[in-house]
């Protein structure tokens, strides 16, 4: 981890690309970029019409010839194109243009314990079209990890739970490495998508897709656990007539509806426990599992996942934004190796 931090202080800028928001850090300027990874663009002239916050209020409104496209999907960069292009526009001609007084320009990103080669390569070609001589990849694992506050460069067991929009990732960390890992393809969109199908099915309702997310809330009251309130009133479209109706939904219906995603959530955490060291699991027992990531403020997930594994766990301070800032303190210098304390041979 020494020569990887060596590498990562000379770096200029760091990039999270997620499928549900993109966040850019600069070096010395803190958070400049913090918008949906969303791109609106005219299909009959090529031309990007709208991004971040913008963009994203236009899904489902659009006439036929405006498309909003999402360049990342599942944390893999699908429109290597399309996503440098929001990402220009994102961060704007003044901060371009002071990023291209760098003589020698250099970024670092965060990417999937699991990317594939070729998802790599187009975290690396988006980048590069920015301008970037040399890119840094670092697992979104270690960077949460160090922007949630957590020890991982000590050689002491840590675990970690990104959730994601796409997908969630667990992993026990120790000396700035993992130790081992699972990534389930479950995450915040999965919820959305168990109710949406839970309110068809059983009240033949539509919900327009800018209102999932403002349903859990209102569902939630103290989460999403038996503690909320008992029933809710949902507004939507009618399956067969097409016409506004409003429905009252039972909560716990709901909360059952969301226990398949989260069944696999809970097994991929007996899994890593599993496969790591006793001594490590040992570690773990007292400090238990660290939330971040934007779907972490899931409300009831962090009592569902007590109740399940009978770990402690705790929410990061603003968990959406560990990643970036994990990334910041290394570019900024914040984050020490591990010194060996060496004894000379007499």
């Amino acid at each position: 981890m020494t020569a990887r931090l060596d590498q990562l202080r000379r770096c200029h800028f760091a990039v999270d690309l997620g499928a549900s928001r993109t966040r850019v850090y600069v070096k010395g300027a803190g958070l400049v970029v913090d918008q949906p990874s969303v791109a609106a663009l005219n299909t009959r002239t090529g031309a990007l019409i709208a991004v971040g916050e913008f963009a994203e209020q236009m899904t489902g409104r659009t006439p036929h010839y405006i498309r909003v496209a999402r360049p990342v999907s599942g944390g893999n960069v699908v429109d290597i194109e399309m996503a440098q292009r929001m990402l220009r526009h994102l961060l704007g001609d003044r901060v371009r243009r002071a990023l291209r007084r760098k003589p020698f320009l250099r970024a670092a990103a965060c990417a999937p314990s699991d990317t594939d080669p070729l998802g790599r390569r187009a975290v690396i070609e988006t980048l590069v079209g920015l301008g970037a001589r040399r890119v840094e990849l670092v697992d979104t694992l270690i960077a949460a990890g160090v922007g949630s506050g957590l020890p991982v460069e000590r050689p002491e067991a840590t675990m970690v739970m990104v959730c994601g929009a796409a997908a969630t990732q667990v992993a026990v960390l120790s000396l700035g490495s993992i130790v081992t890992a699972e990534r389930i393809p479950v995450g915040g969109e999965a919820v959305d998508h168990a109710i949406v199908q839970h309110l068809r099915h059983q009240h033949e309702l539509i919900l327009p897709s800018q209102s999932v997310r403002p349903l859990q809330i209102a569902l939630s009251g103290n989460g999403l656990n038996p503690q909320g309130p008992a029933f809710a009133e949902i507004h939507g479209l009618d399956v067969a007539t097409g016409l506004a109706r409003s429905v009252k939904v039972d909560t716990a219906a709901v909360r059952h509806a969301i226990q398949t995603p989260f069944t696999a959530l809970f097994d991929s955490i007996g899994k890593v426990l599993r496969d790591c060291p006793p001594d490590l699991v040992a570690d773990l027992a007292d400090r238990g599992i660290m939330m971040v990531g934007g779907s972490a403020l899931l409300p009831g997930l962090d009592q569902m996942l007590r109740q399940a594994t009978g770990m402690p766990v705790s929410i990061a301070d603003r968990p959406e934004l560990c990643a970036i800032e994990g990334l910041g303190a290394m570019l900024e210098g914040h984050v020490a190796p591990l010194e060996l304390d060496l004894t000379s041979e007499e």
